[in-house]
């Protein structure tokens, strides 16, 4: 294998441990430094009621809220990526997936489902942050990718929740061709107009900002949520200014014109739901 896949300079990494989705224990500690039980913190959409702080959650989460009952099927579950480019860092490739599958009981950082939410029929693509960042690789893309297809062969709206740090570094070109492979089949869905909700959860960031995450018929992100291309020390060293207070904020980018709504956790199932009754030229049912 070519030296160029070879990395000299580990850099800053942050350990896959650290990157955590759901809180553990009784309690959690918001960045505001309010305290929060656990329970009461799961009964409140995982959203502190003290500061409306909304806590980074996985699929499972999501799929709860958004599916009715909370029933669905997974489409495409056993993907699973492999290291074609024989990537060395400090840890190897093939490691790091093995330890975030063991950690996560994931196959990697994304889930498709199919299910009713409402009463309407919905594909739902869901990130999930604690597996590598939620990074973009391989399978990221075709799983998404699948997705697309899958509404298209069935005349059903498609939704991506993102929550990621970017293009996934070990898979180099491989991941970065995922930008063009998601973009077209989205391509295909408004061709045929097939609605597509796009929804930017913390963080939104990297290759899936510059490819799915922005190419919603309707773009909406939750309160707070850091949406971004390159993070802000980079742009500033780029750019050599200051930058506004709440840069890359979800508050930021709405008011700056690349969302249509920032929508609360707790009010997210409706307000999807009666995007897609207008969408579709259908009664309201929310």
């Amino acid at each position: 294998m070519s030296s160029w896949f070879k990395r000299k300079d580990k850099g800053i990494q942050t350990p896959t441990e650290e990157k955590k989705d759901v809180p553990k224990g009784l309690w959690h500690k918001t960045p505001s430094g309010k305290v929060v039980d656990a329970d009461e913190l799961k009964e409140n959409y995982y959203v502190s009621p003290e500061d409306g702080y909304h806590m980074r959650v996985g699929s499972n989460e999501y799929f709860e809220i958004l599916f009715d009952d909370n029933k669905f099927l997974e489409l495409n579950p056993k993907l699973t990526s492999k290291d074609p480019l024989k990537f060395e860092d400090s840890k190897k490739y093939t490691d790091r997936l093995k330890a975030a599958k063991e950690k996560t009981k994931l196959n990697d950082a994304v889930r498709t489902a199919v299910g009713k939410s409402f009463g309407n029929d919905i594909v739902i693509a869901c990130m999930d942050f604690s597996f590598i960042g939620g990074s973009m690789g391989s399978v990221v893309g075709e799983k998404i990718a699948r997705a697309a297809d899958y509404s298209l062969k069935n005349n059903i709206p498609l939704m991506i929740i993102s929550k990621s740090g970017g293009a996934r570094m070990m898979e180099a070109a491989l991941s970065l061709m995922q930008l063009a492979k998601t973009s077209a089949k989205l391509a295909q869905l408004a061709d045929a107009g097939i609605p597509y909700i796009s929804l930017c959860t913390d963080p939104t960031t990297g290759g899936t900002t510059a490819s799915f995450a922005m190419l919603g018929d309707i773009n909406i992100s939750e309160p707070g949520a850091l949406i971004a291309f390159a993070g802000p020390r980079v742009v500033k060293d780029t750019t050599g200014k200051e930058l506004p207070d709440g840069f890359q904020k979800a508050e930021f980018v709405l008011e700056h014109g690349f969302l249509d709504k920032i929508v609360e956790r707790k009010n997210l199932k409706k307000q999807v739901n009666l995007y897609l009754d207008l969408i579709l030229n259908q009664p309201v049912r929310v």
